[in-house]
C-alpha cells in the first residue's frame, strides 16, 4: 500500500513543486492550503508524513505539529518542516513542537526525497 503524504503550504506553486518532485516515488499525495486545513485533513486522513510549512494563515506549522503530536490518534504522523526560515531558532522550535526534520526553501528535490525516505523508514 502506498504511503500517504500531506503537503501543507499556503502557496499553490510550492505545493505543486513538492508534488512534482515526489509523485514519481509512488506516494498517495494530498494537499492542504493553510494550517487549519492541514490539521483537519491530517485528522481525517492520518497520513504517514506531513510536509509542513511554518508560516501559514489559520495556524502556523508549529501549532499544527504540536496539536497533532498531542493527540493519540495522530501523534505517530511524521512531520518534515519545509520553510523559508533557516535560523537556529526555527530548528529549535521544530524540535520543541515534535517535528522530525527541517528543510529550507528553496529546496533541492533530491534532498527532499532522501529526507522523506529517511523519515518514513524510521
Amino acid at each position: 500500500m502506498a504511503k500517504k503524504i500531506l503537503i501543507a503550504d499556503d502557496e499553490a506553486i510550492v505545493r505543486d513543486l513538492i508534488k512534482s518532485s515526489i509523485e514519481s516515488e509512488g506516494y498517495e499525495i494530498f494537499e492542504a492550503k493553510n494550517g487549519l486545513d492541514a490539521l483537519s485533513k491530517a485528522k481525517e486522513l492520518v497520513p504517514d508524513l506531513i510536509i509542513l510549512d511554518i508560516m501559514m494563515p489559520g495556524k502556523i506549522g508549529y501549532q499544527v505539529c504540536s496539536d497533532l503530536k498531542s493527540d493519540p490518534a495522530t501523534k505517530q504522523i511524521s512531520i518534515i518542516f519545509l520553510t523559508g526560515r533557516s535560523s537556529s531558532l526555527s530548528m529549535e522550535a521544530v524540535q520543541e513542537s515534535g517535528g522530525d526534520d527541517f528543510l529550507t526553501k528553496p529546496f533541492n528535490p533530491h534532498e527532499l526525497k532522501a529526507r522523506i525516505r529517511k523519515v518514513l523508514r524510521a
